[in-house]
């Protein structure tokens, strides 16, 4: 992947609640905006402009399933400027107005519910802290071993040594709703506090704010996906804690896995 280019596809992602445009885009990396749309669809398949859109209504949907946020307040949230604008464009995308999504979204989750798989869960107050990360675009089959993983992702090789010690964590941000590109950010969180680091140039240092989240512990990674689920239906069934939407993490800690599933 080109660097410049996971850089705008990241930066798009950052900005969905505003409306800088690509002008202000081009200029951070360097490029002119007509060089950045041609790149940027050869590697995406869109236009910036429209995978942002893309990814606005990816968020609102999240949102309209696990929240219960007027659909006007999502619509600020992600970026549209009026109601109707919003409507009309998330009908386009998924074939159904916002009200009627939410409802039948909802419903069949509920009635998901006994089907699921059962984990169990603890709810903790997370602080603030820091993570090293690189991004994946449609990612392989996720490995138990997150550190092994790591170690054969591009770029890998140059991270700091004192970075070994710390905690291997994914970020997967086409759950619990699936995106248009899947992708996923794979690196090591880190303390609060942490000192800015010497960083290879397909990495970067996101700050990851105190959080509620459901802290589920998992015996292998392709639990993931059913896990995300089972908070999902216990979250809009009434019997569990509602999502926030946000994309939930998967760390390795000393002895196994453990899922973080953001909270409202």
């Amino acid at each position: 992947m080109c660097q410049d280019m996971m850089r705008a596809e990241i930066w798009l992602q950052d900005t969905l609640g505003n409306q800088k445009g690509i002008e202000e885009l081009a200029s951070r990396i360097g490029y002119s905006s007509s060089q950045v749309r041609r790149r940027f669809r050869d590697y995406f398949g869109l236009s910036p402009g429209a995978y942002r859109d893309r990814l606005r209504l990816e968020k609102a949907a999240r949102l309209l399933i696990h929240t219960t946020c007027h659909i006007s307040r999502i619509a600020s949230i992600c970026g549209y400027q009026n109601h109707s604008a919003f409507s009309r464009a998330f009908q386009r995308q998924y074939g159904q107005p916002p009200r009627r999504y939410r409802q039948a979204r909802r419903v069949s989750l509920k009635c998901r519910l006994n089907e699921t798989e059962t984990f169990s869960y603890a709810i903790r107050e997370l602080p603030a802290r820091k993570a090293v990360l690189t991004r994946l675009y449609r990612p392989p089959r996720l490995r138990d071993n997150l550190r092994d993983w790591l170690r054969h992702t591009e770029g890998a090789e140059a991270l700091p040594s004192r970075l070994e010690q710390a905690t291997p964590v994914a970020i997967f941000h086409d759950r619990p709703l699936e995106g248009a590109l899947p992708r996923l950010d794979l690196g090591m969180q880190l303390k609060a506090h942490s000192t800015s680091l010497a960083l290879p140039p397909a990495f970067r240092m996101l700050d990851l704010p105190a959080q509620r989240h459901a802290c589920l512990p998992l015996q292998h990674a392709s639990q993931l996906d059913d896990a995300v689920l089972y908070m999902a239906c216990r979250g809009v069934s009434g019997a569990g804690e509602p999502l926030s939407g946000d994309p939930p993490l998967l760390l390795q800690t000393e002895d196994s896995l453990e899922l973080h599933v953001p909270l409202l």
